[in-house]
């Protein structure tokens, strides 16, 4: 049985080379996620880590695109510039960075550890929380694009652990969270 097992990793190295070289220390931390109404895929937000487990120093949030069949996809550049992407990210202290999404600039994203792991904290209906999800509303558009009408925050409020929800409307008729 050894002999079996010694034999097909001795072919497998020698048909694909590069499985042998193409682990890498690097890992990363899920944050939150973007889903929407409109299909299943979702926009996933990483923090990047090195192989110590610490954060990367340049660009550490990292997004990108899960879709239907688990399948990962890259933002594409329109995506990364008015929608799902990170319009900016800082360092502001050792483990500690801001970061502020395309589509939410005025909304200010704090990824910092807590209790052991990071996570994004932002305000959320007034309270520090720890974002989860957000979810966003939309209806097709004339040319195609879709005009947005709400995003949806949810998490959990740091003081207590409840969970928490706010409605953005980015509607001209969206009122009171209504939209």
């Amino acid at each position: 049985m050894r002999l079996i097992v010694i034999i097909l990793l001795v072919i497998i190295t020698n048909l694909f080379p590069w499985l042998a070289f193409s682990t890498s220390q690097d890992k990363a931390v899920h944050l939150f996620f973007i889903e929407r109404d409109k299909n299943k895929n979702i926009v996933q937000y990483d923090l990047r880590m090195t192989g110590n487990k610490d954060p990367f120093d340049s660009n550490p949030v990292t997004a990108y695109w899960i879709l239907e069949g688990g399948r990962r996809e890259e933002l594409n550049e329109v995506e990364k510039k008015y929608a799902y992407g990170i319009a900016s990210q800082e360092k502001i202290a050792n483990d500690k960075f801001r970061i502020r999404l395309a589509a939410l600039k005025n909304r200010e994203i704090i990824v910092e550890k807590i209790s052991g792991s990071f996570k994004a904290v932002l305000s959320i209906h007034g309270k520090e929380s720890i974002l989860e999800k957000v979810y966003v509303r939309s209806k097709e558009g004339l040319v195609g694009n879709p005009e947005v009408l709400s995003f949806d925050l949810f998490g959990r409020i740091i003081a207590t652990n409840l969970p928490v929800r706010e409605r953005i409307c980015l509607t001209k008729s969206g009122r009171n969270g209504v939209c």
